[in-house]
């Protein structure tokens, strides 16, 4: 099983990266690097910023064979590598981005300053509801999958707040890849990494939305206490209006949550 190759969009302005930490974004299964464009421009002053997209999708290449959770973060550490070669970063990433934060924390903890779990969980829905999605959109293609990513994705009245955003974002979901998106499914279905949480060191922030009925605050309570339980540093917070997206729902709340975790870390990083 080969590591996907994966592309990123750089969020932060142009100039030299090195002199600002690097703050690398995770997307949700079906949308791209839109997902993270408004939290990144309150952040891209201090930092720089570097989203990824899941294969075959916004500017990442198709998935030609299936992968699982681990190689996306295995493909992750690489990215940054063809960028900062060996540096470490901090790393905040939604749904199936968050999977692949906590398998960072897992297996390549040494790179990462600090973690961000948005949206997310240490395992997420059940494997048969993953494989069933799989196989319906490979047959079908993305748009079949639409309305339902719309109903889960966003908070009630969000849509009619923000419609070019939403817009925006069922439009990466429409225009991924349908084997791409399919093999991201069959990873879900695999993943699970509740046993493991325990190994995580790096400080760990896990954001829930209040509305999100994919993976409920519960979800980010019981990443917090695997990583507590093994010695770790993390802890939880719920955002009020918000469903299975919060940096594209609540970008200035997003962003102040980074900024916290991330100062923090660098000052702890400073004291060592």
């Amino acid at each position: 099983m080969a590591n996907p190759t994966l592309k990123a969009v750089l969020l932060s302005p142009q100039r030299p990266l090195g002199e600002r930490p690097l703050l690398v974004l995770g997307p949700s299964l079906g949308t791209s690097s839109i997902l993270w464009t408004a939290t990144a421009s309150l952040l891209g002053n201090d930092y720089d910023v570097v989203a990824w997209d899941l294969p075959g999708h916004g500017v990442s290449p198709a998935a030609t064979e299936p992968f699982d959770v681990a190689a996306l973060a295995d493909s992750v550490v690489d990215l940054v590598d063809s960028i900062a070669p060996g540096e470490a970063f901090h790393y905040a990433g939604v749904s199936l981005g968050g999977a692949t934060g906590l398998q960072l924390g897992i297996k390549h903890g040494e790179r990462l300053k600090s973690l961000s779990v948005q949206c997310s969980g240490a395992k997420i829905g059940t494997p048969e509801g993953w494989l069933e999605r799989a196989e319906t959109v490979r047959k079908l293609g993305t748009p079949v999958v639409l309305q339902g990513s719309a109903e889960r994705w966003f908070a009630p009245g969000f849509m009619d707040r923000d419609p070019e955003l939403s817009s925006r974002l069922l439009h990466s979901l429409r225009d991924a890849d349908r084997f791409s998106y399919a093999y991201c499914c069959e990873a879900l279905a695999a993943y699970d990494v509740r046993a493991e949480l325990g190994s995580i060191t790096v400080p760990t922030q896990a954001v829930a939305g209040a509305a999100d009925t994919v993976v409920p605050p519960s979800f980010a309570e019981e990443i917090v206490a695997g990583i507590t339980a093994g010695g770790g540093t993390a802890n939880a917070v719920t955002l009020e209006g918000v469903a299975h997206l919060a940096p594209a729902e609540a970008p200035a709340h997003v962003a102040e949550l980074l900024r916290n975790l991330i100062s923090w870390s660098e000052s702890r990083g400073a004291a060592k």
